[in-house]
């Protein structure tokens, strides 16, 4: 009989363990299910779609990018930014996931926090840097201003919100010391693109909060007197805006991407067939948008202008009933950030704009701007994330302005 005892006891014991694993997965299975709920799945569709897309972008233009970039000691092979834009996003995806299932305020702490190290590493870039093609934007092999770009919008945003629970409080100044300290560690590096982009998120986000009519006239006029000296005093400016208003040379990269944009016609050449991209310098980057029109047709590049709009249409119908002032603005925020770089690199590729070296969001090549972008999608799925069986009072801007 005793040698039957240590047998049940490991029989109950299996049994007590056995019945217990259940319960340590059930709340980790809850917590999925509850996410799912939660999350907004037709904008996580919208972005897995331009994800796919840009992956099908980028295996077009990686040989044209391969060979241009292969020397004697290194040949690239032709699909070479292809698999690595697929690590990118593994990556990314892992990194927007994670995010989107935080809850609210620790993804606003975890974006300010973000933001405050980004600083950080922009005040360190002038000083242990990498240059790259005559700008030092690189730390320890990130790019600081694209991980900066969610953490810059929710901080805005958290700081406009003050005024909901206080009117006296001075928020737009507090929020345009912050856009000066960015924009002049951005223009340091240089990069005068990404400085325009994030004043253009500030501007509005701070319209969006209740700024008075005249003072959008001030702040308007601010930035044309910004613009012009950055003509008159920063080279970088200078030659940029010079190119576009004179045409530039011929054949240079935006007459080359305009060309090579159009040679395609409605339909495309078809996949790997183009020859035009194979002159431009950054066909995986900033210019994978004609590549696109060349090989895809111009309706393929419409259809993608579609997938950017109904983006914003989406965000924006998560809003029409939302009552939180920081929710608002921080996804409005965060939505005109993606939606601003994919209408200026699309400018840029029509020749509407001054070359800006941005990418095109979510489909063009990048290790930083990849992750970024996905880590900035995580943040918008996580502070739009809402219970669908809840009930909410509305809350409308124009409060702001009657107190």
């Amino acid at each position: 009989m005793a040698t039957h005892g240590p047998v049940v006891t490991s029989v109950a014991a299996s049994a007590t363990v056995g019945a217990a694993a259940p319960s340590l997965r059930r709340p980790r299975r809850g917590a999925v299910l509850i996410w799912w709920r939660e999350i907004d799945r037709v904008l996580l569709s919208l972005v897995l779609v331009l994800m796919v897309v840009g992956a099908v972008a980028v295996a077009a233009a990686s040989p044209a990018s391969a060979h241009r970039l292969s020397t004697h000691q290194k040949t690239l092979s032709d699909l070479t930014f292809f698999w690595a834009q697929l690590r990118w996003q593994a990556v990314g995806l892992v990194f927007m996931i994670g995010v989107s299932m935080l809850p609210k305020e620790t993804a606003r702490r975890s974006a300010i926090l973000l933001a405050g190290v980004m600083i950080v590493a922009l005040m360190l870039v002038p000083l242990i840097g990498t240059e790259v093609k005559g700008a030092k934007r690189w730390i320890l092999g990130i790019q600081p201003s694209e991980f900066l770009k969610p953490g810059f919008a929710i901080a805005v945003a958290w700081i406009l919100s003050w005024k909901a629970r206080d009117t006296q409080m001075p928020v737009i100044r507090l929020s345009m010391a912050l856009i000066a300290v960015v924009g002049a560690l951005l223009m340091a590096q240089p990069d005068f693109g990404s400085t325009v982009l994030f004043c253009g998120v500030w501007f509005v986000l701070v319209l969006l909060s209740g700024l008075p009519l005249v003072r959008v006239g001030w702040a308007l006029a601010g930035g044309i007197a910004i613009v012009i000296a950055a003509y008159l005093f920063y080279p970088n400016a200078t030659h940029r805006i010079d190119a576009f208003l004179t045409g530039g040379a011929q054949f240079d990269q935006v007459d080359l991407a305009m060309r090579t944009l159009v040679a395609g016609g409605w339909t495309g050449t078809g996949l790997w067939l183009g020859a035009r991209k194979n002159a431009l310098p950054e066909a995986h980057t900033d210019y994978i948008f004609s590549v696109i029109g060349e090989e895809f047709g111009l309706i393929a590049c419409a259809a993608i202008v579609i997938l950017y709009c109904a983006i914003v249409l989406r965000v924006l119908l998560r809003l029409v009933d939302e009552e939180d002032l920081f929710t608002v603005l921080a996804a409005t925020g965060l939505t005109a950030q993606l939606a601003g770089q994919a209408f200026i690199n699309i400018m840029v590729n029509l020749q509407l704009f001054p070359s800006k070296g941005m990418t095109l969001p979510l489909i063009s090549y990048g290790g930083s701007s990849t992750i970024a972008l996905l880590l900035g999608v995580g943040f918008l799925l996580a502070i739009t994330r809402r219970n669908p069986y809840l009930t909410r009072e509305t809350f409308h801007l124009g409060e702001l302005t009657r107190k």
